[in-house]
């Protein structure tokens, strides 16, 4: 609603500014309450993210150190994930995307 408050549409929890979002059926993490600003550390680039962009990101990131500390553990299904996740990630919000994981 116009507070931010939680609105549940389709199964996913949205918080204001992410209504008309879905995750990809494929996504089992775990979905925040709130959005907040992620800053990029490598260029000090920010962005507030939604809170489903949010659970995306923090997937993406976790992912990108799992491969990088343990590359043997990673299958190719963890791999298809990934790459979900940064297409998803790229179509809801480029902008974003452009910032934090280009």
């Amino acid at each position: 609603n116009e507070n931010g408050e939680l609105i549940e549409k389709d199964g996913n929890l949205n918080t204001k500014g992410s209504e008309d979002i879905k995750l990809p059926k494929w996504f089992k993490g775990i979905i925040y309450e709130h959005g907040e600003e992620v800053t990029n550390p490598f260029t000090g680039g920010g962005c507030e993210l939604n809170n489903l962009e949010l659970s995306v990101y923090d997937f993406i990131m976790g992912s990108k150190y799992i491969f990088e500390m343990d590359p043997k553990k990673v299958t190719e299904k963890n791999v298809e994930e990934l790459q979900e996740a940064l297409k998803w990630f790229r179509k809801t919000n480029p902008e974003a995307y452009k910032t934090l994981l280009d």
